[in-house]
């Protein structure tokens, strides 16, 4: 098959212009910030500062694109209501573990190490109402386990 230069030039533009154009979206999209606590069944307690994802736009965007995250910081998405949630890393450079977490702050399911990329369904395994992502290995290094709980302002309205 030949294709002309021009030919090939002008996908090669529309690519680009993909590309950049979903860069622009991916900085449109702000999230506030909160702190939160995950406290263990062994007594411990251990602070993050979050980013909040509570509207479709800021879901939808999640941790896209982001290359580093601090060890104490993380992303909160809120669904509003406990329901079934599906969860995938399509677009997401980092390796994250992800939350599963009950209306009053209980983890009811932990994803260890989701691959980057990757478009494999991540299911909640039940109705949650929030799902909380960290740097993948932070779950495993402190030990957090499903019965956990996740306290913040929104979480549990135990602040």
């Amino acid at each position: 098959m030949h294709v002309s230069f021009s030919s090939f030039l002008k996908s090669a533009l529309a690519a680009l212009f993909f590309i950049l154009a979903d860069s622009a979206v991916a900085q449109d999209v702000t999230f506030p910030r909160e702190e939160l606590s995950i406290r263990t069944a062994a007594g411990q307690t251990y602070k993050f500062s979050v980013e909040l994802a509570f509207t479709d736009a800021q879901r939808e965007r999640g941790l896209m694109y982001r290359k580093v995250m601090a060890p104490d910081a993380g992303m909160l998405f809120d669904f509003g209501t406990p329901r079934p949630v599906s969860m995938w890393m399509e677009n997401t450079i980092l390796s994250l573990d992800m939350l599963f977490i009950q209306g009053d702050g209980t983890i009811s399911h932990i994803r260890e190490n989701a691959v980057p990329y990757s478009r494999d369904i991540i299911d909640s395994r039940g109705p949650v109402k929030f799902v909380l992502e960290l740097n993948a290995g932070r779950s495993k290094s402190l030990g957090l386990k499903v019965g956990d709980k996740v306290i913040s302002k929104r979480i549990g309205n135990q602040w």
